[in-house]
């Protein structure tokens, strides 16, 4: 029996900056105002009691949607939970191409205009639930790790460019003044893998998905830790074809009438999840074995473009992964499904000659 959809009355939407959040309240199709008011805790629980005052307001029938602009909103998020409120957290591109031919852009017009997509997309639309406290820490170390990798790559790539440009004399003077900050770098990236490491190890149900995902070959922590954000623990994406999608390493076809064109990946993609992707691509192909196998007779024998073949080994990680995730069991290279084991056993008992699984 299918869950019933809520029936929405009221649209709100809201446009988020550093400073201030636009309101935008609509009664189905109609608008009934617009508010500006600061992004604190205080100016939000004061609008929402504003809101309750609204004739025929009531929040169950009310839809809040909003983009996704990172801690920006935080604050907002906390009190609408608060308030027991229906939230919409949705991706930004997604609003912006609902819009059609649009002109013009101001905070006003924005809120407007996501409201409007939430009273269109009703139906649709997909509440937010918060993540667990684990995953928003994990998420957040993860950001300042990287954040620290580009500041060392910044300095020391710099500085082992221009040794073979300068003098010795001048090249040691500038490698003295970044050494204490490079120094400094490195110890923070030590500890925040050293507390990543505690953090997944706190955690019974992050041990569990880092074994299954790491017992793919070539698949490393650091490309698992990604992958658990990115799908947030397999809850928001299951699906190994949607993540290939997200990842950028679905290919998709382009056609108009007689003009066909190969099928490219999109740009639209997670392009870290996708450079770790092909960073364990390039493991699994120096390991050899059956992927390296696909590769070179997909490459070599069989003529396809290299960069193709190897975007297909980036699809077989994914598949696997999620398998091995979606049926809780690690990876296993001759792995056969329970349902063609029992086949195998009921010929065998019966003296007819044995198959081989596909």
């Amino acid at each position: 029996m299918k869950p019933k959809r809520k029936k929405y009355k009221f649209f709100i939407g809201i446009d988020i900056s550093r400073n201030e959040l636009d309101f935008a309240v609509m009664e189905n199709k109609i608008l009934l105002f617009h508010k500006e008011i600061e992004n604190k805790r205080d100016a939000i629980t004061s609008f929402v009691k504003e809101l309750k005052e609204v004739p025929g307001f009531k929040m169950p029938h009310a839809l809040f949607c909003m983009e996704d602009t990172g801690f920006y909103s935080n604050h907002l998020l906390v009190s609408l939970k608060k308030a027991r409120a229906n939230i919409v957290l949705e991706n930004a591109v997604r609003i912006k191409n609902s819009m059609g031919l649009i002109r013009g852009k101001y905070d006003k017009i924005d809120a407007i205009r996501i409201a409007q997509f939430a009273q269109k997309n009703k139906d649709e639309v997909r509440l937010w639930v918060p993540v667990r406290p684990v995953m928003a820490q994990l998420r957040m170390l993860s950001t300042l790790r990287d954040r620290l990798l580009n500041i060392k790559n910044i300095l020391k790539t710099a500085l082992d460019e221009q040794e073979s440009f300068m003098p010795k004399d001048l090249q040691l003077l500038t490698t003295k003044c970044c050494q204490s900050s490079l120094e400094a770098v490195f110890l923070d990236l030590h500890r925040i893998n050293s507390k990543i490491g505690l953090l997944m190890e706190s955690d019974e149900h992050l041990q569990m998905l880092i074994r299954l995902i790491t017992s793919v070959p070539a698949v490393g922590k650091v490309t698992a830790t990604q992958i658990i954000i990115c799908t947030n623990e397999f809850r928001d994406i299951s699906d190994p074809r949607k993540f290939a999608c997200y990842a950028g390493v679905a290919p998709f076809k382009k056609e108009s009438g007689k003009i066909t064109r190969p099928p490219r990946v999109s740009h639209f993609a997670n392009k870290k999840m996708k450079a770790l992707l092909h960073m364990c691509a390039m493991v699994s192909l120096q390991r050899g074995g059956e992927l390296k196998l696909y590769f070179d007779r997909k490459a070599k024998f069989e003529g396809k473009a290299g960069m193709s073949v190897m975007n297909a080994v980036r699809n077989k990680l994914i598949l696997r992964v999620f398998a091995c995730v979606n049926q809780r069991r690690p990876y296993q290279k001759n792995y056969q499904p329970a349902t063609v084991n029992k086949q195998i056993e009921e010929e065998q008992k019966e003296g007819v000659p044995e198959i081989v699984a596909v």
